[in-house]
């Protein structure tokens, strides 16, 4: 599994070459990503049937670049109209759209496309540099580890709690109750579905954001005349092109930001199961506990954007490392590449990087290729992108209730699925109206299930030991890592609040 070194600027040519199929790929993806429910696992499915025509380096130049592009999309709506595109730009809606409101869309666009497109760049940087060995971190992540990294997913409940603590442990115990929906982990018996056979699996992840962000986003919407404040400043919502240079630059002092949360979002793609939704919200606690300023998270604070975009592109990287190095997918789309990989018979695990390294790596570094494209992209996207907050809610609430009904339908088929984004508008609209936080019912929905599936396969292993969460190092770890986080900043702002009373008291 040695890297090619020599290779390497043969292998970026090589993919260079295939500039007339990423550009296609980088639009389609972009386009996708930014309507909830076409993801880019859904849009290769529906595009199946060309891949499979094409020969396997050509499917992989496409699939990884519509790949990438479809997480740079889905922050769009997130920001614009706090409709996160896919799972992963859940978090961006946090600071992104508040940003929106006070009229600094393009502002937020900049930054959220500055952190994705670099955290995707230097993440594949990374990768190229370190495939071996960050092939064998899924080799030491077990279910234990599991139930700890989504501990630090479930810490954001806290986080937004903090603001009203009994509202945010509300709204996320409600959460992590309808995410308990569907087939018993252990035995597969049935909670809470009702005799529905469509809630057997558990409720449907897109149908859930659609509603709870898109539909209840839009009621609320109609209520208003536009989207942005009444005495916002408006001089950025139509910028020109200084302006949005101005935006970008701005955004490039948050590069150690950008740097740690794309890393951050490599490691947890790496894991089998992770995904971006987890990594993104991750991220966004980790900034918000060791920020400065975390009071400012939540009313449009541009670090809110700049992690969870990072870390969620960050993600893209990750999740085909398990694919190459040990031969299991690490998300949905991975999954759906792996079909195609295998009609083409590619060779996975230890044989690949025997039998055809500069395949390999040039999956990789493909995706590099197309984050570079991208950055040709994202000036005029930000640019003309934030025009949209000018529209009249009249207009934008309809259309948004019907594109994302659609989307509701698409992953499964079911019109079941209309019903269920339907139900959640209205829990979202309601939970609105009285100050409940949607962003923490969501995370209950998606975390819920994963921890608890993690949590009785560590049981079922060790005989219902519950000491087995704290017998592994790495598991110990985390678990210091977590105290930290959660501890170690409300310790030191007190600390620093006590010193500058102290000298506040000499001085007078």
């Amino acid at each position: 599994m040695d890297i090619p070194f020599g290779d390497i600027g043969s292998i970026f040519v090589n993919t260079l070459g295939y500039w007339w199929l990423i550009i296609p790929a980088v639009f389609i993806g972009i386009l996708m990503g930014a309507i909830p429910g076409f993801a880019a696992h859904n849009t290769i499915i529906i595009l199946l049937p060309l891949t499979l025509a094409f020969n396997v380096e050509m499917a992989l130049v496409f699939m990884v670049s519509l790949y990438c592009a479809s997480h740079l999309g889905g922050g769009v709506p997130a920001i614009l109209m706090n409709i996160p595109g896919t799972g992963g730009a859940a978090a961006t809606t946090l600071d992104g759209y508040q940003m929106t409101q006070n009229g600094h869309a393009a502002k937020a666009l900049a930054l959220s496309f500055i952190a994705s497109v670099f955290g995707g760049i230097i993440t594949t940087a990374i990768t190229i540099l370190a495939l071996p060995i960050l092939g064998q971190i899924g080799y030491h992540i077990q279910s234990v580890e599991m139930v700890i990294i989504m501990l630090f997913g479930l810490a954001l409940i806290a986080a937004i709690a903090a603001k009203d603590l009994l509202k945010g442990l509300v709204a996320g115990s409600l959460g992590l109750m309808l995410g308990a929906m569907g087939a018993n982990q252990m035995h597969s018996l049935p909670r809470g579905t009702f005799g529905s056979l469509q809630l057997f699996d558990g409720l449907p992840l897109v149908p859930v954001l659609v509603g709870l962000f898109a539909i209840s986003e839009a009621l609320v919407m109609i209520e208003k005349k536009s989207i942005i404040k009444e005495g916002a400043d408006v001089s950025n919502v139509r910028p020109n092109w200084g302006q949005t240079l101005n935006n970008f630059f701005g955004a490039l002092k948050h590069w150690w930001m950008v740097v740690w949360a794309s890393v951050l979002g490599l490691l947890i793609g790496v894991l089998p199961g992770a995904g971006a939704s987890i990594a993104a919200f991750v991220a966004y606690q980790q900034a918000q506990m060791f920020s400065k300023t975390p009071e400012k998270f939540g009313t449009g604070h541009e670090q809110g954007v700049i992690a969870p975009e990072a870390a969620n592109n960050g993600v893209t990287t990750g999740t085909m490392i398990p694919l190459l190095a040990i031969g299991i997918p690490g998300g949905s789309t991975a999954a759906v590449m792996m079909v195609v990989l295998q009609f083409h018979g590619f060779p996975f695990g230890p044989r690949l990087f025997v039998e055809q390294p500069t395949l390999a790596y040039g999956i990789i570094m493909a995706m590099m290729v197309a984050y570079i494209f991208m950055l040709l992209a994202i000036f005029p996207m930000a640019r003309y992108l934030s025009r949209i907050t000018a529209i009249s809610t009249l207009y934008l609430g309809p259309m948004i209730v019907a594109f994302t009904l659609v989307g509701a339908f698409v992953p499964r088929g079911f019109v079941f699925d209309i019903g269920i984004a339907v139900a959640f508008g209205v829990i979202g609209y309601i939970a609105r109206k009285t100050g409940f936080h949607v962003a923490a019912i969501l995370i209950g929905v998606i975390l819920g299930p994963l921890i608890e599936r993690s949590f009785l396969l560590a049981m079922r292993i060790s005989g219902n030991d519950y000491t087995v969460f704290f017998t592994s190092t790495v598991g110990n770890v985390l678990w210091v890592l977590l105290a930290s986080t959660l501890v170690g900043p409300p310790i030191v702002r007190m600390f620093k609040k006590l010193i500058a009373k102290k000298q506040q008291e000499k001085i007078t």
